[in-house]
């Protein structure tokens, strides 16, 4: 039952996080200095429900890795926060959080292709992803919840190419070669 109860809860908030994230929800909400903020403060706090019923409901050991190798997975998961941090420092951090658009107002973000963005495409989710997947005691409720997050990130990965596709084919209306969407 449990893993129902996770399923459930991560599908709600996947469905609501996805339907805030979108271009009409943005438009209905009004403030675009706020909403950045507010989408992630949201997203965040929202979150914390799925998180408690993780730890609180029934639930039971899938896996251990034995030392050294958890100990191994343990110095990845260093290395992806490590990476997390770069490709965070990597964009425009204050307006990713949502802090410039208070102050300032008609910037918009620069695409970002140097560094980590130059080799993966979404190092936020990739090396996300990896810290979770390198855990080394894995029960039930983590496994499901951990599944459920991964295949969100992926879907949202796909609809946020197309969404940045459409917004930079607007942007950019004299380019010779049609963008790769």
């Amino acid at each position: 039952m449990s893993i129902v109860i996770l399923l459930f809860s991560l599908t709600l908030w996947g469905i609501i996080h996805s339907i805030l994230a979108s271009n009409f929800a943005k438009d209905m909400l009004g403030s675009a200095r706020l909403y950045r903020l507010g989408y992630n403060l949201f997203a965040a706090v929202s979150f914390l429900p799925i998180l408690y019923l993780m730890r609180t409901l029934p639930d039971r050991l899938v896996y251990q890795v034995p030392a050294p190798w958890s100990m191994v997975m343990f110095g990845g998961q260093i290395f992806a926060a490590l990476m997390l941090l770069t490709a965070f420092l990597q964009t425009d951090s204050l307006s990713f959080v949502g802090l410039r658009q208070l102050f300032e107002t008609g910037k918009r973000g620069a695409l970002v292709t140097q560094g980590l963005y130059r080799v993966v495409r979404h190092p936020l989710y990739t090396f996300g992803l990896l810290s979770v997947w390198l855990t080394s005691t894995v029960s039930q409720n983590t496994l499901t919840v951990y599944i459920g997050a991964t295949l969100y990130t992926l879907i949202g990965a796909y609809f946020e190419e197309r969404k940045l596709c459409v917004s930079l084919a607007l942007d950019m209306p004299n380019i010779e070669e049609p963008l790769p969407c």
